[in-house]
């Protein structure tokens, strides 16, 4: 069967972006390419065999191994048709600021990523049928979004957001028709039991990744958190985790 693997509607335009990583001037390697659309391909057919009609969808862009991760980024994946796409929210070149955009899976995975794997999580039926509309619509999918991208954003506030949250969050307002806002969406996701993941940070870190990164900010700790080097903030890992201890979604499907 084949499919378009370009990008769909572009809710913000960039020349190239990413969640949390810099832009790198080198074209993609060949045999990445080829990486990619197999696990594209193979992604396809297993949400397809699902019969669902939304799911989460994480791939491993980056190596998180040191904190016990193994995604780093997230999309809401909605079928269109006979093709599915992908919401997601990507910051620009390793800038602090961001859009939220629609792709086809190729370009989901066309990321140079750090292991050719997909993590997917079949949301319930009822989540799908809420969501699926607020995701085919550009104003809703928009409705939350924060420009300003900080990839270690503070989960309970709303100076930043990165690229996990912004999924949560707007998964948290079709669920909740009163959360209209960051902050009503943020009391729902506290009220049904999401608990972000605390990274070990030390100063000497956070000093380090503050420097030599403009989309890494800690100013929206809270400082009794962060003079503790407690960092909190929105993962994969913890949104499959949360998910799945809720009955929101099942088990983690892994492909490869």
């Amino acid at each position: 069967m084949k499919r378009t693997w370009a990008a769909a509607l572009l809710l913000a335009v960039a020349p190239l972006a990413h969640a949390g990583r810099a832009c790198e001037p080198k074209p993609p390697e060949a045999r990445n390419i080829e990486r990619a659309m197999v696990l594209a391909e193979r992604t396809a057919r297993t949400l397809d065999a699902t019969g669902a009609q939304v799911v989460v969808l994480a791939r491993a862009g980056q190596d998180l191994s040191e904190y016990g991760l193994r995604y780093s980024h997230l999309g809401l994946a909605y079928r269109d048709g006979a093709r599915w796409r992908v919401a997601h929210k990507l910051n620009q070149c390793g800038t602090a600021h961001a859009a939220v955009y629609r792709q086809g899976l190729g370009e989901f995975f066309l990321d140079d990523l750090h292991d050719y794997q997909a993590g997917v999580v079949v949301l319930r039926p009822d989540v799908q049928a809420r969501l699926l509309p607020a995701l085919k619509d550009n104003q809703q999918l928009a409705h939350l979004h924060t420009p300003r991208y900080n990839m270690v954003a503070y989960p309970w506030a709303q100076r930043y957001q990165q690229s996990n949250q912004w999924a949560v969050e707007t998964l948290a307002m079709a669920m909740d028709p009163g959360a209209t806002t960051r902050e009503r969406s943020q009391i729902w996701l506290q009220r049904e039991g999401y608990q972000p993941t605390t990274l070990r940070l030390s100063a000497f870190k956070r000093l380090g990744a503050r420097v030599t990164a403009a989309n890494v900010a800690f100013d929206d700790h809270p400082d009794e958190k962060r003079f503790r080097d407690r960092i909190e903030t929105v993962t994969v890992d913890s949104v499959f985790t949360w998910l799945t201890r809720t009955g929101m979604g099942n088990p983690v499907q892994v492909i490869r």
